[in-house]
């Protein structure tokens, strides 16, 4: 079915199939894996899958957010690094938490130009190795004393040190700040909690479903299915996301401590893990799906982006799929399964009551009706980044994967993968099984 984008219409694209990391809390099994051995990674594992070989390739497109300081160009790096040849070209995008859609967008772009048949695209992301930084007015004085000759020169410099100048500033701190309204991710999402009357009960409760269903998930390895195993430098073979926590209750999430606001309900026990981990996808024209040898995973046949209050992007998947349901006709009766990435459960509950407004409707969307009721009984059936993660270049690429394989697993036709988007932004994509 070919649908409008944002733009013009839209060409579906296939997607022949992908794999993914397993996602690790930050600073733990991950943590000496940067992203460019993620992505690595994902890329041959996803090529090994598709029964593709490297030189066929026509480019390489990835997602990523923190930009690692010695792999400008990460997808060039992890093209490279992956046995692609040096004559097909690759880039990074980076639309913060979306990164890992915009990669798959881009590659749907490519190649309904007819620049491209074959496409790997994805995302990466190591939160463990965000740097840390320093003060601009320490660098300052780091630079004068590098350029200093003699030992009195440097003598000078170091006198003018003080112990606020050491104090390192949490490169993945400014990260998660947008610096246009000045307020961390998590703090959007307090502001919405209050706006929507949200108790810290009720996210607890969302929280605890979450890793339930994903625990589930993994006891019958449906994940398994998606991960491609990193082996570690000790030669441990790490294979399952780590984030589940088995037998998560509510009371236990209850002791947690609000951590953005004196007086606030979200906690780190209802907020998305801080996680790294990779993802890739092998992206087909039709005509190029006659080297393979099976039918493709899906297709993307639609999508939309929508911009919105950076201080409540946490309801940006409200404003992209009104969009895209404008621009399609559908409803959410027409979805068999809905992804939608749990940065935090106050802002997928938001978006529940913003989509379900018709006074929210009328006064941010300017239509008369509601979006419509979200059928919560067919979102993220098998949890979401509360339990597994959210390494930000990387999730927008494991939803589709994770859509995907569900509706082929259980023999249905049509999902709708979105996210919010720091900064104020929404992405919502269209993905058919035929």
């Amino acid at each position: 079915m070919t649908m409008k984008s944002d733009t013009q219409p839209f060409t579906p694209v296939a997607i022949v199939d992908g794999v993914r990391t397993p996602f690790a809390k930050a600073f733990g099994k991950l943590a000496d894996v940067s992203a460019v051995e993620l992505g690595k990674i994902a890329v041959q594992q996803s090529l090994r899958r598709c029964g593709l070989s490297p030189e066929v390739v026509d480019q390489v497109i990835f997602g990523n957010v923190a930009g690692p300081a010695d792999a400008a160009n990460i997808a060039r790096v992890i093209a490279l690094k992956a046995g692609v040849p040096e004559s097909q070209i690759a880039h990074t995008v980076n639309r913060n938490c979306a990164s890992g859609m915009e990669s798959l967008l881009a590659a749907c772009t490519a190649i309904a130009h007819g620049d491209a048949t074959a496409i790997i695209a994805g995302g990466t992301e190591s939160m463990s190795q965000i740097p840390l930084l320093v003060r601009p007015d320490a660098a300052k004085l780091w630079a004068r004393l590098a350029r200093a000759k003699t030992i009195t020169g440097r003598l000078s410099v170091l006198k003018d040190f003080r112990p606020r100048h050491f104090k390192p500033v949490a490169g993945i701190e400014l990260g998660l700040t947008d610096p246009v309204s000045g307020m961390n991710m998590g703090e959007t999402a307090e502001l919405l909690a209050r706006e929507y009357h949200i108790s810290r009960r009720e996210q607890d409760e969302y929280a605890v479903q979450s890793h339930a269903k994903a625990s589930k998930t993994q006891e019958r390895c449906f994940f398994s299915g998606e991960i491609a195993p990193v082996t570690l430098k000790n030669g441990e073979v790490f294979d399952k996301d780590d984030g589940i926590r088995h037998g998560q209750s509510l009371e236990q999430l209850t002791r947690l401590r609000p951590i953005f606001a004196k007086d606030g309900t979200v906690t780190a026990g209802n907020s998305c893990q801080v996680t790294d981990g990779a993802a890739a996808m092998v992206l087909s024209s039709a005509k190029g799906l006659e080297r393979f040898s099976r039918a493709p995973l899906g297709h993307i046949t639609g999508f939309s982006i929508a911009g919105c209050d950076p201080r409540r992007m946490g309801l940006g998947p409200v404003y992209a799929v009104a969009k895209l349901m404008k621009q399609t006709g559908f409803t959410f009766d027409d979805f068999d399964l809905i992804e939608i990435n749990e940065a935090f459960a106050a802002q997928v509950i938001a978006c529940e009551r913003a989509m379900a407004s018709k006074e929210f409707a009328e006064k941010e969307l300017g239509q008369p009706d509601s979006v419509g009721v979200l059928p919560m009984d067919r979102v993220n059936i098998h949890g979401g980044a509360i339990a597994l993660g959210h390494p930000v270049g990387t999730t927008g690429t494991r939803i589709v994967l994770t859509l995907l394989r569900a509706l082929r697993e259980s023999g249905k036709h049509r999902g709708l993968a979105t996210l919010c988007v720091g900064g104020g932004q929404g992405v919502a994509i269209v993905v058919e099984t035929h």
